[in-house]
């Protein structure tokens, strides 16, 4: 399978993309809207994966190129970019793709970060807003620390909600979800279920914020 991610670059896109190439045999395509920017951070991961004895198909290429050529488009960039981006490469994006976001709309004051979603009511729905016509949308990973995933070193146990009006499309998300060591996902429900799951993140991030020995918290459902 092919795994675009789009805004690869970025901190979630840098943790996923460690990974998914470290615990599974997927291809990779990292993407930016430069792609030598792409290319500079596959050489960047393959540094960090040979590290830790592991290799990895992993190329680097513009956000639309890397799109077309995937079975499974993650659009690792932030909630105020994310509509942007699905418009950009919404002409290579068909019914046999699945768009997948784990974009959370937050604000932060003194006291911490809260949930800020758009009138759409979620991040999640609005990337199914732009998308073109069938193709279905996923949210997932919202809920994990990018510093966490990015440190391949450490090991965890943590769990992941998704959210899809397509099951076939969460099953695939799912599948490959459960490939990486150490993480469970969770089937939360359709879209409309989208706004709760999103909202956990301001909630993680705080917990963290005044509890020190808990920093890069995840969630686990027992």
């Amino acid at each position: 399978m092919r795994i675009a991610l789009l805004g690869g670059t970025g901190d979630i896109g840098e943790g996923l993309a460690l990974r998914f190439a470290r615990d599974t045999d997927h291809e990779l395509l990292i993407g930016s809207r430069d792609p030598e920017k792409a290319r500079d951070a596959v050489e960047e991961y393959n540094s960090v994966l040979e590290s830790h004895d592991a290799t990895a198909d992993c190329k680097g290429f513009a956000n639309e190129m890397a799109a077309d050529r995937a079975d499974v488009v993650i659009l690792s960039v932030p909630p105020y970019h994310v509509g942007d981006t699905v418009e950009a490469v919404a002409d290579v994006l068909d019914e046999d793709t699945i768009l997948v976001t784990p974009a959370v709309g937050m604000k932060g004051d003194e006291d911490g970060m809260h949930y800020h979603p758009p009138g759409t009511g979620s991040v999640s729905e609005l990337v199914a807003q732009r998308a073109p016509d069938g193709v279905p949308v996923v949210g997932a990973y919202h809920n994990l620390a990018a510093g966490k995933l990015a440190n391949i070193e450490l090991e965890f146990d943590l769990d992941t909600l998704l959210v899809g009006d397509d099951a076939d499309a969460k099953e695939t998300v799912r599948n490959l979800t459960n490939e990486i060591e150490g993480l469970r996902a969770l089937d939360a429900g359709p879209l409309a279920n989208a706004a709760e799951v999103e909202s956990v993140t301001p909630l993680v991030i705080n917990i963290a914020k005044y509890n020190e020995e808990l920093h890069d918290v995840g969630v686990k459902w027992v």
